[in-house]
């Protein structure tokens, strides 16, 4: 029995590593230049404009944030010891989808926000690019960051206080956990989409930010560390407005 559960933690993890891999490398293989999720829109954006960077936002969220969520899920695979096979793959797939599910739909506001920046003025976006640094830099600092992180950095714990059953307990759990993660990493998106406009480097350099305060011992000095940077950028930001167009520049 042990060897079936350790087994089937092991092939939840190769699972999450295969989608977290195609993932990233749909996006490296993307046609898109200049950004990730498709910012060079027409002025007058199409239902399948918004359609398309959503797909583009949802699978950019499943390479960022699922490896950070790999402990959580893999735990959650390894406390199915009591379930059957179907109903434990039930839930453990109910739990990955919910939790990618809820960060995807975070793609249709960030849409119309992205669709807004492109009416903005350079002048106006320069000082909200600013702003946007500023605020994210102090909510990283924020007692409500370091609440959502304390959830999203202790997976035995999450799970002893939230556990449902089955597959509905996955969905449920997923979706709690899911919002934990978002209420922790909120603002960090807000910044890939203002100051990085989604760009690559700043996809890949956020993603480490996130897995490095999820994951790493001391993950809420992280945090910390990184919201004093991004406020002193903001700063930067507002006292020389071109370096807004520097963060937002794509590599050639």
């Amino acid at each position: 029995m042990r060897g079936r559960q350790d087994g089937a933690t092991l092939m939840t993890y190769a699972a999450l590593v295969v989608v977290t891999a195609a993932a990233w490398l749909s996006m490296l293989g993307s046609p898109m230049s200049g950004d990730m999720a498709g910012m060079e829109m027409a002025m007058a954006p199409t239902p399948g404009d918004g359609i398309a960077f959503v797909v583009a936002w949802a699978i950019m969220m499943v390479a960022m944030m699922l490896p950070s969520a790999m402990p959580m899920i893999g735990l959650y695979a390894a406390m199915q010891r009591d379930a059957a096979s179907a109903v434990r793959i039930a839930a453990i797939a109910s739990f990955a989808v919910m939790y990618v599910v809820l960060w995807a739909v975070t793609g249709v506001p960030i849409y119309f926000a992205s669709v807004a920046l492109m009416a903005i003025a350079p002048t106006t976006l320069a000082y909200t690019i600013a702003g946007v640094l500023f605020v994210a830099g102090v909510f990283q600092l924020s007692p409500f960051k370091q609440v959502c992180l304390r959830h999203c950095r202790s997976p035995l714990g999450f799970l002893l206080g939230h556990w449902r059953e089955g597959w509905r307990g996955g969905m449920a759990m997923g979706w709690a956990h899911a919002s934990y993660c978002l209420g922790c990493c909120w603002a960090l998106m807000v910044v890939l989409v203002v100051a990085g406009a989604m760009g690559l480097p700043w996809v890949l350099l956020l993603a480490c930010v996130v897995a490095a305060e999820k994951i790493l011992p001391h993950g809420d000095w992280v945090a910390r560390t990184t919201g004093i940077a991004l406020a002193l950028l903001g700063v930067a930001v507002a006292i020389q407005p071109g370096l807004a167009t520097v963060l937002r520049a794509s590599p050639t």
